[in-house]
């Protein structure tokens, strides 16, 4: 009899790591996770980790074979900065990965007729606002509006938010006898924060470098200028948020795909907010001109209406919370323990 369990791609990432700790605790089925790295010491022994490739297809193939998968976190990507230096990369692990993995569940769902849960976080990058005028005057943005992402990141997103929704609701929508299809469920997140990770790549980590870099003791130069907003949102929501909508009665959601969000701050009130726990800061403004203009198609704040409406999202992490309790402790912790 196969083993039913959960799976995370790209465990080993920033929102993998807290994703396993709160699952582990969950205690409802044993965790399989996959990612090109091992996992950090810490995790070890909370799951069954293999070190292996989603574009792998006897891999997937031989995780079918053993297990049977209840739900999918889909979290392995290349992340924004990366994949525009390498589209063609980013494409293919980001786009036919998950296309690879939607196929996986949605055979999975028709074998054992009963939906798997596949639950992917999208971005803030799937938005591309025209100019600064429109970011002003648009400052709070609906899923459905300003979808022309700007990056292939961006691009890889969306696409696959529309994959997920056509497996869930018109895969093989011509056949005489339609297979039992898989629940697709995904989250656009603002730029996440964690206390435990280093920023990776992600445009939106000019933030959290900051903060990382003043723990360390070491000058930073921020790459955009300091009146650029964006939403933020302290990992602990993000993984909160994730297993809401997980949780959430398929009868209650009126959407596949989410925003949902925390607090909205300028780099220079970021930088403030640094300067008031490490006041040593060294922390300059050095505007790159291409990753800037990525950064300004991003909207200011995000209308998370919908997901409070459906399913009750509340962040419990706002601004003030997210530094004094959660980022700036486990950070001096990190470093200088």
């Amino acid at each position: 009899m196969r083993k039913k369990i959960v799976l995370i791609t790209g465990a080993a990432g920033e929102i993998g790591h807290a994703l396993v700790d709160n699952l582990v605790e969950r205690d409802n089925h044993p965790l399989l996770t996959l990612d090109l790295q091992a996992l950090p010491a810490d995790l070890s022994g909370k799951t069954t980790h293999i070190q292996g490739d989603i574009m792998d297809k006897s891999l997937l193939s031989r995780l079918v074979s053993e297990y049977e998968i209840d739900t999918i976190y889909h979290l392995a990507a290349l992340l924004s900065t990366r994949s525009e230096f390498t589209p063609e990369a980013a494409h293919r692990v980001n786009v036919e990965g998950t296309l690879m993995l939607l196929q996986l569940a949605a055979e999975q769902s028709e074998w054992r007729s009963k939906p798997v849960k596949f639950i992917f976080p999208s971005s803030i990058a799937a938005y591309g606002m025209p100019d600064l005028e429109s970011k002003i005057k648009y400052a709070r943005v609906r899923e459905w509006e300003w979808n022309y992402p700007r990056t292939m990141y961006g691009c890889n997103k969306l696409y696959c938010e529309q994959l997920g929704i056509y497996f869930s609701e018109f895969y093989r929508q011509l056949a005489a006898d339609r297979p039992t299809m898989l629940d697709f469920r995904s989250l656009r997140f603002p730029g996440l924060i964690s206390a435990f990770t280093v920023p990776s790549g992600g445009t939106s980590d000019f933030g959290p470098e900051m903060l990382h870099a003043a723990a360390k003791d070491e000058p930073y130069a921020c790459f955009v200028r300091e009146d650029v907003c964006i939403p933020f949102m302290a990992m602990p929501d993000a993984v909160t948020a994730l297993l809401c909508l997980t949780d959430a009665s398929r009868e209650s959601l009126s959407r596949r795909v989410y925003n949902v969000t925390s607090f909205s701050l300028s780099a220079s009130d970021f930088h403030k907010h640094v300067l008031k726990f490490f006041p040593r800061a060294r922390i300059t403004f050095e505007p790159d001109d291409k990753r800037q203009r990525i950064v300004d198609s991003w909207p200011a704040d995000l209308d998370d209406s919908a997901a409070q409406r459906d399913w009750g999202w509340k962040p419990q992490y706002g601004l003030e919370r997210s530094f004094e309790e959660y980022l700036v402790p486990n950070i001096i912790k990190q470093y200088h323990p």
